[in-house]
This record gives structure tokens, C-alpha cells and sequence, in this order.
């Protein structure tokens, strides 16, 4: 009988571990070290590839709006009547501005399929300047390319929409569309009586005695006042001018014609503001006889506009990175 108590085993004391598969363990710990990495590699391919893919998908989309957008942009060769909207305000920087309103004109001017050019105007006024520019510009094509100019009024053509509609051939309203208003303002506040109230004393320093004209915060001055309704009643013989051309005889001129009132469509024609009642299909079909219709307005691209966006957005989140890893950007 053996000395101790354990029982015989059937393997030398050197023989290695075996793991489940009866391979030794390291070995089959590496294996699966291996090809756990093999799968995490596998993976970050696998993303690397959809990211890349997305990306160049998101670049065919951007080409496929720019694309678009200029297609529609461009006219059909066939007949049709131009519209150009004048919408809101008339302003620089505004949607109805002299450089889109003027760069929508000579697009539908130039278009050889274009019988009749349409503005159509539902603006409350603006810039006595863009509108200027823009009546110009409107007499310029007119005698360029020898096509006629309708504006048709939805709901408002006050003030500075006026100034250009006076540069149409005919003009058309609703009856109930608010037309005229032909006049001109400089508006502000006054704030001298409550800075007193308030023990708030104004210290203004100038070179030039009239460096401060219309400062809100000084008494008016009689000269200064006598000067600015001086320049604002030529501005407004401007207006009345433009409006005398462009309606010739039609207009039935009264004392309350370039006060400022603003009259009824139905009033506008019996005033010979306006020369008749109908709205944009109306005009394209009977009176242009093209009733196919070709929005030529000058629109921001979508395409572009989202590149602008979504470049804000990348330029913003490699600012904020570069500066939460201490990078300065100058």
C-alpha cells in the first residue's frame, strides 16, 4: 500500500491544461483574442465603408438639388406668361430687393418663350431707392426686348410697390385689394421730455453742426426739421412723376391722388390706379393668351442653402473641438 492517501493519476506531472476542445489553453485563448480583434477590425471596416458611403450619398443629393433647382429655373421654349413675385417688403437684403427682382426680370425677358412678363405684387411698400431701381430697370426691357409688363395686385400694393407698378403697361387688382398710398414718410421717437423725468442728461459731442440731425435724444431743431421735409418733398415729386408717366391719361387725377390715401381696388380702376379687375390666371389667359405659367422669382437655391447650413455646422463643431483641445483659432 502507497504511503499517502491521494489517489493514482494516469498523468505525468508535466503533461499541460487542456482546454474544452482538448487543446492547450494559452493556445486557445490567443485564438479567440485574435479573432476577437479579426471581428472588431472586420467592424470599424464595415462602418468606415457605410460612413463613407453616406457621405458620398449626401454629395449626390447636394448635386442633385443644384441641378434641380436650376432646371426649374429655366423655361420651357414653349409659350408661356412670366411671373415674378414682389412679396413683403421692398428692401435690400429682402426677398423683394432690386438685385433679385431685377436678375428675375431679365431671366424672363431673355427667355424667348416668355409672351408677357407678370409682376406679381403683394407688398405694403419699402425703399423708395430699391423701387426706383427696379422701375428703371423694367422701362430699360420693356423697349430692349419689346414685351409688355402686367402687375396684378393680390392683396396689398401700397407706397413703394406702387412706385414700381406704375411702371407696368396695364395694372389689374380685386376689388378689394388696398392700392395707392402714394406719399412718402421718415419716421422715429423723441425721448427728450422722459430723459428729464428721469434726471438723465444727454452729452453729445459732434464736428459739424448737423452731425446730429435726427438724434432721438435732443430737442428738434426748426432748420433741421425744414431741411428734411424739403428732401422728403422731392423724393415724393419723384414719385408722383413716376406715377404720372407710367399712367399717362388713364389717370384721374384729384386733391387726395398723392396725399397718401390708399383706396379699394374697385376705387384704384375708377381712379385709374389700376386699369381693371382680374387675377394672375386671368391675366395669362385672357389678356396675355399664354396660360401656361413660368414662375421665374428669384429663390435661394435649396441645395445651396443647405450647404451653407450644414457648412456653418461643421465649421462650428471643429471650432468648438479645436478649442476644447486647447487650439487657438486666428
Amino acid at each position: 500500500m502507497p504511503d499517502n492517501d491521494f489517489p493514482p493519476t494516469d498523468l505525468p506531472a508535466s503533461t499541460p491544461a487542456r482546454g474544452t476542445d482538448g487543446r492547450p489553453w494559452e493556445r486557445e485563448t490567443i485564438e479567440k483574442l485574435l479573432f476577437a480583434q479579426l471581428r472588431e477590425q472586420q467592424a470599424a471596416r464595415r462602418w468606415k465603408i457605410a460612413f463613407r458611403f453616406f457621405w458620398l450619398l449626401l454629395a449626390g443629393a447636394f448635386v442633385w438639388l443644384v441641378y434641380q433647382a436650376e432646371a426649374t429655373t429655366g423655361a420651357p421654349s414653349t409659350p408661356h406668361t412670366a411671373v415674378i413675385e414682389v412679396k413683403g417688403e421692398i428692401g435690400d437684403g429682402a426677398d423683394a430687393s432690386a438685385e433679385n427682382v431685377v436678375g428675375s426680370l431679365k431671366s424672363a425677358f431673355e427667355d424667348s418663350g416668355s409672351r408677357a412678363v407678370v409682376l406679381l405684387i403683394n407688398s405694403p411698400g419699402g425703399s423708395p431707392v430699391q423701387a426706383g431701381i427696379i422701375n428703371d430697370e423694367i422701362h430699360r426691357l420693356k423697349a430692349l426686348h419689346n414685351k409688355k409688363v402686367y402687375a396684378v395686385v393680390e392683396e396689398t400694393c401700397a407706397s413703394a410697390a406702387y412706385y414700381i407698378a406704375a411702371a407696368a403697361d396695364e395694372i389689374y387688382v380685386d376689388k378689394a385689394s388696398l392700392v395707392g398710398s402714394i406719399g412718402v414718410l421718415m419716421d422715429g421717437f423723441g425721448f427728450t421730455g422722459l430723459m428729464e423725468k428721469l434726471g438723465v442728461e444727454r452729452r453729445l459731442m459732434t464736428a459739424g453742426e448737423n452731425k446730429a440731425l435726427l438724434d432721438p435724444f435732443s430737442p428738434q431743431d426748426a432748420n433741421q426739421k425744414a431741411y428734411i421735409q424739403a428732401m422728403l418733398t422731392e423724393i415724393h415729386q419723384q414719385f408722383i412723376a413716376v406715377v404720372k408717366k407710367g399712367r399717362g391719361d388713364r389717370l384721374k387725377e384729384t386733391p387726395d391722388t398723392f396725399s397718401g390715401l390708399v383706396w379699394s381696388g374697385q376705387q384704384a380702376v375708377q381712379l385709374g390706379l389700376a386699369d381693371g379687375l382680374g387675377n394672375l390666371d386671368y391675366v395669362a389667359r385672357e389678356v396675355i393668351k399664354a396660360e401656361d405659367i413660368v414662375d421665374y422669382t428669384h429663390r435661394e437655391n435649396v441645395g445651396l442653402r443647405l450647404a451653407k447650413r450644414f457648412g456653418a455646422s461643421v465649421g462650428e463643431g471643429i471650432f468648438h473641438a479645436a478649442r476644447a483641445a486647447g487650439v487657438q483659432l486666428r
